[in-house]
């Protein structure tokens, strides 16, 4: 499959090429069904004629909170025909995350799944929030279905807007390549999360990439990422229209369910991220051999070459963020399992630069700051956030906020996030906001939430708690009471009660020292191990 260019990198142009090439060229297979690419265009189609008739038009914002499921996509494609921009929503988020996003957001829509409902509820009439539609996927087709529906808010079935709506893919004017598809919000680490702005171009370029799985025609992709992230929609999803293969949409990742899912659906190819590969390494009798052929694994696992070995694959890596795009990837032979891989350097340009952005030696810790060689395939900027924008592109470099070492041969390797993110089984986790609902709990004066090593890669949450002065918590106790404030997967796994949380003399927190003087046995582990050690 030839690359597109310039102008042609957008969904829309690059589907309706598809569709003139090969119209029943299936690209998504679910559990029940198979959707060729003219199905896709159709669908599309009409969804865009439906959302246009209510009042959808070119840039306006609609958040879209829908699980794994083929109408996700659908919105996706509609919206980018009327050049309307996308807002997924993480369907873990709910109270005051979700009230920020869908406050910062504006936007007036929302396509949200009915098991979702109440959570859009609760922040729907608060201060801020302009949401007056909820477009519900699940619902029984007609203008009001049943259910309560918050005061003040239209509620419409997703399926009625398919009703009555042409078949054929529409004309209409074309969405330029650097025109903003998507805001994608990332998890804040100083603060609230922020809304990263995607062009058209961008989303080509990350699903695209250097192409190191040598995705194409014949190759069934398998990553059941949850679409609300770049890695789900575009490197999976886009990547598979792109490149004429077909990609198996799942809601989740499933040690159980994988091989049986590779051999139902014929899988060559899937992604995978560190720490479901080194479960299912660990979890597998004995050697196997399937269709799996191509493994894409973020970050690798140390066991790599024996993973290859086990299951007869060929493993790649590689480093790419919302911001920066995928700057950074291996071929199928990485020579080892820490590196990330080389610069790609055909679209970006990359320095390891200090504090003052001064460039540092081979082999020397620095952050990783970004030029593209090509238009518009970083991020537009930060959604309504100039000062952050300009921050982060200072001294017209973007800055990833990541730390790398490289070595004389040009590899790459991740050391550390420069603030204070905690990446956890594919998600960013901001250590504020958990720090935020600690601290809202009556028992609590303060906290200081840090990453620790996890024995399946990438990190675990540790929070450390200090009390008020005659009170406390018994440990489960208190777990309990954070699990309720927070997503599942923001929710600490160790707990530690200390004194102080260290601080500088001008007060801000040094959480760098409590993750070199917490010993393990202060730890209590929610998993029931009582004890990390």
């Amino acid at each position: 499959m030839a690359d597109y260019h310039g102008s042609e990198c957008t969904v829309v142009n690059v589907l309706r090429d598809q569709v003139s090439k090969d119209p029943d060229r299936v690209w998504i297979v679910t559990e029940d069904e198979r959707y060729s690419v003219a199905r896709m265009d159709a669908r599309s189609s009409a969804l865009a004629r439906g959302l246009s008739g209510l009042g959808v038009a070119a840039g306006d914002t609609v958040l879209v909170m829908l699980p794994n499921c083929i109408e996700f996509i659908d919105c996706w494609l509609a919206l980018a025909r009327l050049r309307a921009i996308q807002v997924p929503v993480n369907t873990a988020y709910f109270g005051a995350m979700l009230e920020h996003l869908v406050r910062d957001s504006r936007a007036t829509r929302i396509v949200v799944h009915e098991s979702y409902l109440e959570a859009v509820g609760e922040v729907a009439g608060k201060a801020g929030s302009l949401l007056d539609t909820m477009i519900v996927v699940g619902a029984a087709p007609g203008p009001a279905p049943a259910g309560p529906t918050p005061a003040g808010l239209r509620r419409v079935a997703y399926a009625s807007l398919l009703d009555d709506a042409p078949a054929a893919a529409s004309g209409g004017v074309m969405p330029a390549y650097n025109e903003v598809a998507s805001i994608m919000y990332t998890s804040g680490t100083t603060g609230a999360s922020k809304g990263v702005m995607v062009t058209h171009a961008h989303s080509y370029q990350y699903a695209a990439g250097g192409n190191s799985l040598q995705l194409g025609p014949g190759d069934v992709y398998y990553a059941p990422l949850p679409l609300f992230h770049v890695a789900g929609q575009w490197a999976v999803i886009y990547n598979c229209l792109i490149r004429g293969a077909a990609a198996v949409l799942k809601a989740r990742f499933s040690i159980t369910d994988f091989w049986s899912d590779v051999e139902r659906f014929g899988v060559t190819t899937t992604f995978m991220l560190g720490a479901m590969g080194s479960m299912l390494f660990r979890t597998t009798p004995g050697h196997r051999r399937t269709s799996l052929a191509k493994v894409l694994m973020s970050p690798l696992i140390p066991e790599y070459r024996e993973f290859c070995d086990k299951f007869g694959v060929q493993v790649c890596t590689s480093y790419a963020s919302t911001e920066v795009n995928g700057v950074i990837a291996t071929g199928f032979s990485p020579p080892n399992a820490a590196t990330c891989g080389r610069v790609r350097s055909e679209r970006f340009e990359v320095r390891l630069v200090d504090e003052l952005d001064e460039e540092v030696p081979v082999g020397q810790v620095g952050e990783l700051v970004v030029r593209p060689k090509l238009p518009w395939i970083v991020m537009a900027g930060y959604w309504n956030r100039p000062a952050e924008t300009q921050a982060a592109w200072r001294n017209l470099w973007l800055h990833s906020g990541d730390l790398f070492r490289r070595d004389a041969d040009g590899y790459y390797y991740f050391v550390d996030r420069l603030k204070d993110s905690i990446r956890r089984r594919g998600e960013n986790i901001s250590s504020v906001e958990v720090e935020n609902a600690i601290n809202s709990l009556p028992e609590v004066l303060e906290s200081a939430v840090v990453p620790v090593p996890s024995e399946l890669t990438e990190q675990e949450v540790l929070a450390c708690v200090v009390f008020r002065p005659g009170q406390s918590l018994a440990m489960d106790a208190l777990h309990t009471r954070i699990a309720a404030l927070l997503p599942k997967f923001m929710v600490p796994r160790y707990l530690a009660v200390i004194d102080a949380v260290p601080k500088t003399p001008t007060g801000k927190p040094q959480k760098f020292r409590l993750r070199d003087e917490i010993r393990p046995g202060q730890l209590w582990d929610s998993l029931g191990e009582g004890r990390r050690g």
